[in-house]
């Protein structure tokens, strides 16, 4: 793969065009100003990214009730959100002749407990986290009316986006949330229209999809980001996914991202796998492939993907075999927000990340997030990353950060009672 194809453009099947194959992948920054909008911190985070060389930026999660948080620093946009800082988002994080595009999001069953909101799932199952599973709030099931309520919700922030300025969405259906857990067979244990049958449990999905689709114009971007598989037995499989995707196909969807794994089994993180150093890089390139040939969309694959070579064997295809059109890059651009630049000057790059192999795997993925939401911080006030960050510091800062987010968050949601 040569670098013209690296940086080639991508038509999408809208009609939009992105400027090349990479994209600043979704990151949980947990940097929203008060009142869960975007501040000056994303702004300056998301300005380096957008000056960064990508073709393509995507936010991190964008809630679509202030009642369903990822975090308690998260954005959310609805009916009625005050649209001025969404549209300076745009400026400071769109690049030059790329694309923006807003993550939305709802965490189901995945809410922090000490948020003292009441989760909500397709099924009263709460996450197994073995001793830290009080760390998550006890879910309740969805009514089929708080389902319907749910659909018109993203679609609604969809629409908003596009009243911002954001030129597409990415549905976040993976990673363990509310959408990958209508999905899952192991969560979605409901026996109505809405669980039980393949058909039924990716209906939420799809209507979600539909919705959004109908609710926005052409030319605005939809996007999915599905699980190539939830890497739990029983759960939602790699033959899952082909058929969601065949599902998916003639919804108008223009790009579908795939990953993997959830809170209970963090794939995302790279878990999958303890082997060898290129083992675990692009470690979701094969379950794309695969997919990939089920899909009339193109593909974007993230997880992994940390030096030049890595991300031009990725785009390699065999013949006339299906493949990966676009690539997503999360905690390396954390570290180098110029990296895709970087790879185009023929500049040496190499990203050393952390290894965390402690023996609680819980502890150790809540201080790997930790590790990568302390180098966004560092980046969004203005400073260099730091590779030699303790991991145990920093998820000791984290969670101290975090109680007072939490604090500021309750007391915004009391004050809008």
């Amino acid at each position: 793969m040569t670098d013209s194809a690296l940086f080639s453009p991508l038509t999408l099947p809208n009609g939009a065009i992105l400027p090349n194959r990479l994209c600043k992948a979704a990151m949980e920054e947990n940097l929203a100003a008060p009142g869960q909008v975007p501040g000056k911190k994303l702004f300056n985070l998301y300005k380096a990214w957008a000056q960064g060389g990508v073709g393509l930026v995507l936010t991190g999660n964008v809630m679509v009730t202030p009642a369903a948080m990822t975090g308690p620093g998260g954005v959310v946009l609805e009916a009625g959100s005050d649209l001025a800082p969404f549209r300076e988002w745009v400026k400071a994080g769109k690049p030059a002749d790329g694309h923006i595009w807003v993550q939305i999001n709802h965490p189901g069953r995945q809410t922090m407990a000490a948020m003292g909101e009441q989760a909500v799932a397709p099924s009263a199952i709460r996450v197994d986290l073995g001793e830290h599973s009080k760390l998550l709030a006890e879910p309740r099931a969805l009514t089929e009316a708080e389902i319907l309520a749910l659909i018109e919700r993203f679609a609604t922030t969809a629409s908003q986006a596009e009243k911002a300025g954001f030129t597409g969405v990415q549905i976040h259906a993976a990673h363990g949330y509310l959408i990958s857990q209508f999905l899952s067979p192991l969560v979605n244990q409901r026996t109505d229209q809405w669980g039980g049958s393949r058909e039924n449990r990716a209906r939420f999905l799809l209507e979600v999809v539909k919705a959004v689709r109908a609710r926005v114009s052409p030319g605005f971007c939809v996007s999915v980001k599905l699980n190539s598989a939830d890497f739990q037995k029983g759960g939602f499989e790699l033959d899952d996914a082909k058929w969601v995707t065949q599902q998916l196909n003639p919804l108008g969807v223009d790009l579908l991202e795939l990953s993997g794994g959830n809170y209970e089994s963090p794939a995302m993180q790279g878990n999958t796998d303890d082997s060898s150093t290129s083992k675990r890089e692009a470690y979701f390139i094969d379950f794309a492939r695969e997919i990939a040939a089920e899909a009339a969309m193109p593909i974007m694959v993230t997880g992994g993907i940390y030096r030049k070579a890595t991300a031009e064997a990725a785009l390699v295809r065999a013949g006339n075999e299906a493949g990966v059109d676009v690539l997503g890059i999360g905690r390396a651009m954390a570290y180098v927000p110029d990296l895709p630049n970087l790879w185009r000057a023929g500049k040496r790059s190499d990203i050393v990340m952390p290894e965390i192999a402690w023996k609680n795997k819980t502890l150790g993925s809540l201080a790997g997030m930790a590790v990568v939401k302390r180098q966004l911080s560092r980046l969004a006030e203005g400073k260099k990353a730091k590779t030699n960050q303790s991991p145990l510091v920093s998820l000791i800062r984290d969670q101290m950060n975090t109680q007072g987010l939490t604090k500021r968050y309750k007391a915004w949601r009391a004050k809008a009672a």
